[in-house]
């Protein structure tokens, strides 16, 4: 047993100039908002959408062509109820900080919950192109099955289309907590306010980050570390950072990111545009132009038997 430490006397006090941090509202303090969501309930629901965007692949469930029906409606109750409180939750928290008094929390939670739960096929749609799209892009996959299970950019594409759906049902709370758990995971970090296109490719992925008011068309295909995010924040005359502006760029169809370029503010890459690996681009693209950086000048260095270099 530890000698010296703490005493009660101690303990008391301390305990007392930690709650007195605890006073107002500050934004890190959820005393009694028993209405917040649960993020590890928000992680368990992301999972079993995954069931049915992936039948079989997550192994939580054996899946046969004579119970995939059973096992599909049985996720799907359980989802809607089980998110609907959720989505609740977030609703609540959102009128605790407005001093909504409208008292709509509920119903609108059911019609987010379906909204969600009816877009699940279109969502399987995007997300056969997006796997099709990292088979035909990357010459190292060998399966579809390998792509789905491995890849983490299927695993962030797949959590951003979920949670932006109930981005644009205005849901609170729960489409950023989902987007950061894929974040965790992959080193991706998709803004479920983004708007992605069909046939999405992130290869490799670590690193990738897409701003909130970013749109990217069809057919874009993004490497490793590459940034599309915002120049500068305007604000307000109260020096208030202005939210909701589109500050992020626009990626039209048939654009490929190479890694580690960063794109930033409200400017347009135009179709078929190729924007080379460790580039920065503050101004638009036209359609079919390629940027990259000059050619630059390599020095290679050799060893010498008496321990320095010489160069070739």
């Amino acid at each position: 047993m530890r000698k010296n430490g703490l005493t009660n006397e101690k303990i008391e006090k301390l305990v007392d100039q930690i709650a007195d941090t605890y006073k107002g509202d500050s934004g890190i303090n959820f005393i009694d908002a028993s209405n917040l969501p649960v993020r590890g309930e928000i992680v368990q629901i992301l999972d079993l959408l995954f069931e049915v965007l992936f039948p079989g692949h997550t192994g939580a469930r054996s899946i046969t062509k004579s119970n995939i029906n059973f096992v599909v409606g049985d996720v799907l109750c359980q989802v809607q109820s089980e998110l609907a409180e959720q989505i609740e939750r977030a609703y609540r928290y959102q009128c605790r900080i407005k001093n909504c008094q409208t008292n709509d929390c509920e119903k609108m939670a059911v019609s987010a919950s379906e909204h969600l739960l009816t877009q699940l096929p279109k969502i399987r749609e995007l997300l056969k192109g997006d796997v099709d799209a990292a088979f035909a892009g990357d010459p190292a996959a060998q399966s579809h099955e390998e792509i789905v299970i491995s890849y983490p950019g299927i695993h962030a594409i797949a959590t951003y289309r979920i949670a932006h759906e109930l981005s644009l049902k205005q849901v609170p709370l729960i489409p950023r907590i989902m987007s950061e758990c894929a974040h965790s995971k992959t080193g991706i970090d998709i803004h479920p306010g983004a708007t992605i296109g069909k046939n999405f490719f992130i290869d490799h992925g670590t690193g990738v980050v897409i701003g909130e008011t970013t749109i990217i068309g069809d057919n874009v295909k993004i490497y490793q570390g590459a940034t599309l995010g915002a120049m500068s924040f305007p604000k307000d005359e109260r020096g208030r950072v202005i939210k909701g502006q589109k500050r992020h760029p626009t990626i039209e169809d048939d654009v490929t990111i190479y890694a580690e370029a960063t794109i930033l503010g409200d400017v347009t890459i135009g179709k078929g545009a190729i924007i080379g690996g460790n580039v920065w681009v503050k101004q638009s693209v036209p359609a079919g132009f390629t940027v990259a950086t000059a050619n630059a000048n390599l020095v290679c260095r050799t060893p010498r038997t008496d321990g320095d270099t010489y160069e070739i």
